[in-house]
């Protein structure tokens, strides 16, 4: 075996393994969702004492999500200056207020179709991952276009909380499933190419395989809720 040789199957298998990391902080991430969703869902004390009675905006939301969006910023903004353990310890918070916040899908979707999209979002993910992973084409040219349609999505989403119109609903959620299939992809691509840079320090490579982690829970949250929206059969 030639010294080039061995030296690429080396770098192969610190990919893999960085891969199968940032993966396992993923899945352990959604599953504290999944609980922490779950359990909310089943206590009416803690579902008044999140969304209220019904009338007027819920405080304890609107202190959740500044909790989560500030968690988020300083997270992914401070991750490669924080000891490791303490960012892991952050985004396991994250993901368990997140699951607070999405308990409410257990009350307005029936288990049947959360269920089926969550595999198929699942399949999705996984898919595009694989291909942002894989892939030798140049995957740059799409960051700019998928931050516009992030952005065109963010400001659909806040024009009809005011409309509550089900066509520009309907359009918000396609257009999320492409945004969001490409950004799984994107963010796959781009920790490849980040973990080329930083394979030589395992304590810079745990922090951005955290880093990427928190991307790729987001792009998988958010693409599960888009379809649940298009495709999740309603409590009656």
């Amino acid at each position: 075996m030639s010294p080039t040789f061995a030296a690429a199957e080396q770098a192969a298998l610190s990919q893999r393994r960085f891969l199968y990391q940032v993966y396992a902080w993923m899945g352990a991430a959604i599953l504290l969702t999944a609980f922490a969703a779950f359990f909310t869902a089943q206590s009416p004390f803690l579902l008044q004492l999140i969304f209220g009675t019904g009338q007027g905006l819920p405080l304890g939301m609107i202190v959740l999500v500044a909790a989560e969006i500030g968690l988020v910023w300083y997270l992914s903004s401070r991750v490669f200056q924080l000891e490791f353990e303490t960012g892991l310890a952050l985004f396991a918070l994250y993901a368990v207020l997140n699951g607070i916040t999405l308990s409410v899908i257990f009350l307005a979707y029936t288990a049947s179709s959360i269920a089926s999209a969550f595999f198929i979002s699942s399949a999705m993910f996984f898919g595009m991952s694989a291909y942002g992973w894989t892939t030798k084409a140049d995957l740059s040219r799409w960051g700019n276009v998928l931050f516009m349609g992030l952005m065109g999505i963010i400001v659909a989403m806040l024009v009809n909380w005011f409309l509550h119109s089900s066509l520009l609903n309907f359009i918000i959620s396609v257009v999320g499933v492409l945004v969001f299939t490409g950004l799984t992809a994107y963010d796959t691509w781009k920790l490849k190419k980040a973990h080329e840079q930083v394979d030589g320090n395992p304590a810079m490579a745990r922090k951005l395989g955290l880093m990427g982690a928190l991307s790729l829970y987001l792009d998988f949250i958010n693409l599960f809720l888009m379809l649940l929206r298009l495709f999740g059969g309603r409590r009656s």
